[in-house]
């Protein structure tokens, strides 16, 4: 029995081809079977073009995000996504906070991702702020959301 406080807990950035079928079965279980998104607009292409980030607790693959880069200052996290065994501990604020890192590492002046509006509070508190009305995609309401990067994280 593990507590929040002595949980394995790695979160990195993934090494393709090695990590692709963890990302993957993380997503198809969030996207493809709890949510009913279609597959081919989960799995779009870019997925080889991007940064990925996983996340595995006790070895085992419990969330992951995307990170692609829409120019030369910036990025979008899309697809993060946390097994329920993972939800309510942090982990997605964690890999979030580890995709920031990286876009920061990278140069860019800024993040924008499309959250689902349920979790948008979860963004907020790292520093998203919305932009614009609610809007639905993959059938579910999602709001746009940016945050600046540079010295101020």
């Amino acid at each position: 029995m593990s507590s929040n406080f002595d949980i394995n807990l790695t979160i990195k950035v993934a090494e393709l081809p090695e990590d692709f079928s963890a990302m993957r079965s993380v997503r198809t279980e969030v996207f493809q079977s709890e949510q009913r998104i279609d597959p081919e607009l989960d799995f779009d292409g870019q997925d080889e073009s991007s940064d990925q980030i996983i996340a595995y607790l006790d070895d085992r693959p419990i969330g992951t995000a995307r990170i692609r880069y829409l120019d030369d200052t910036t990025a979008k996290i899309e697809r993060l996504a946390v097994l329920p065994a993972g939800r309510g501990k942090g982990i997605g604020k964690l890999i979030m906070e580890k995709a920031i890192a990286l876009a920061t590492q990278k140069k860019m002046q800024e993040v924008v991702i499309h959250s689902q509006e349920y979790i948008q509070g979860l963004h907020q508190k790292l520093g998203f702020e919305p932009e614009g009305a609610v809007f639905e995609e993959a059938g579910i309401p999602h709001v746009k959301m940016r945050k600046k990067l540079g010295s101020t994280y």
